[in-house]
């Protein structure tokens, strides 16, 4: 497919035998001035896990998963250049921050975009791709969380179609930061 530049990139999702791009896509993104407002992991914690980390982590988020997807865009040199993933979450069970999930539910984390590739169309697409695969595993909404502070990144999501929710999570690493819930129900995408 084709995006805003003429250039051919591919979007899909990752295989299980990729985790070392998968390992170097997510430093990279670690790396990004906006990582600590962006992320929960730090660079460091990050590039301390072993192999066997990242094969887990990536094999858990592959083609043909069903409780989570990792999609990529790939350059059409073959070089990945942004990345998110999709979580289910399950209905009667408890989320990272500790909240009830009331419903079935994609969660997206992970969103990255290296920056030469940002504002090409290429992050719709990701999104997309995200939200197609999410319905089809009959998850009622999607949603995702957002530093208080990250506006570029809520700005991008409300043009996705996304909306707050109201829900607000407190940061631990961060006292006094708030990060808010957007949501997208089934059948409310652009």
């Amino acid at each position: 497919m084709s995006v805003s530049n003429g250039e051919r990139y591919v979007v899909r999702s990752v295989r299980a035998d990729e985790w070392p791009a998968v390992r170097e896509l997510r430093l990279a993104a670690l790396r990004d001035p906006a990582a600590s407002i962006a992320f929960l992991e730090t660079y460091e914690n990050a590039v301390a896990r072993p192999d066997s980390y990242w094969k887990e982590r990536t094999e858990r988020a592959a083609e043909g998963a069903d409780q989570a997807q990792q999609i990529v865009a790939e350059g059409p040199d073959g070089a990945w250049v942004g990345s998110l993933t999709v979580l289910v979450e399950e209905a009667g069970t408890t989320d990272w921050a500790g909240f009830p999930v009331e419903r079935r539910q994609g969660h997206l984390v992970g969103v990255f975009m290296r920056p030469e590739h940002r504002g090409c169309g290429l992050t719709e697409l990701l999104f997309d791709e995200a939200l197609e695969w999410s319905w089809r595993q009959g998850l009622e909404r999607v949603r995702l969380i957002v530093h208080e502070e990250n506006g570029r990144a809520q700005a991008f999501y409300r043009r996705m179609g996304f909306a707050p929710s109201g829900v607000t999570v407190p940061l631990e690493s961060q006292p006094g930061a708030l990060e808010h819930e957007f949501v997208m129900e089934k059948g409310s995408d652009r």
